[in-house]
């Protein structure tokens, strides 16, 4: 019988807070450390993994960079393991079960079209106690709903518009929103019947969308004080997830 698990954390924060851009790398590096994690695959990482060569090297761990791009993976340094692979559409091979400690993703999941099938994946992949980390955009503020239904040709241009970016570096890519929402009580369960203890999961409000339309943006912030004074699950912008591979 596995140990019984204890209630998640769930929690609300300012977007300023959220973890999946510039405080990545330390969010992993304190997840590897805490956990003593030694075996680590990061999903859709393509070419720059969040941890970079030279911390890899010094944590003597095996990073895994996975990708859906064995172009994209070629270019990444020598020192992880590759792994060309979807995990949202491909059957895992018995010989990659139970592999790894730590598996995360950033800004990922949004893009995945099945979300249970993607995280039964991952779940096959950890070790028993094994680690879920996630950190993505969810579906229901206004910037990502948008870009949800509306058709892709109109997306990319209001995404222009509103926040213009190097397509070479970061390119629009479709995004499905499947199992990408805040923590509310049926989306925990949804991970608790796939086999996980969720440790925590947190919501973030707000965005940086309206940045160029002053009274958007103003609008924005006071939606986001509100929210934070009384959390709405389902309007969050963002979530944080860390979930434990239940033990047999």
């Amino acid at each position: 019988m596995g140990s019984q698990s204890r209630e998640p954390v769930v929690a609300f924060h300012s977007v300023s807070e959220f973890p999946g851009w510039d405080m990545a790398p330390e969010w992993i590096l304190n997840l590897i450390r805490k956990h003593g994690s030694k075996n680590v695959l990061e999903v859709g990482s393509g070419a720059n993994p969040t941890l970079g060569a030279d911390t890899v090297s010094s944590l003597n761990i095996r990073y895994t960079a996975n990708d859906v791009s064995a172009e994209e993976l070629s270019k990444a340094d020598g020192v992880y393991d590759r792994w060309v692979f979807d995990l949202s559409q491909g059957t895992i091979p018995e010989e990659m079960h139970g592999r790894f400690d730590l598996i995360f993703s950033r800004m990922v999941n949004e893009h995945i079209s099945d979300g249970r099938a993607y995280h039964a994946n991952i779940h096959n992949l950890l070790k028993p106690n094994g680690l879920a980390a996630h950190c993505f955009s969810t579906l229901y503020a206004l910037p990502f709903a948008a870009n949800r239904i509306l058709p892709e040709a109109l997306g990319g241009v209001l995404l222009k518009l509103f926040a213009p970016r190097d397509e070479h570096k970061t390119g629009k890519f479709r995004a499905y929103y499947s199992w990408s929402r805040g923590p509310s009580r049926g989306v925990l369960s949804r991970f608790e019947g796939l086999g996980y203890d969720v440790i925590e999961y947190r919501g973030y409000f707000g965005h940086t969308y309206y940045a160029r339309v002053p009274l958007l943006r103003q609008l924005e912030r006071l939606k986001s004080r509100v929210l934070l004074a009384m959390p709405i699950p389902m309007l969050c912008s963002y979530g944080m997830m860390i979930a434990k591979k239940r033990s047999a």
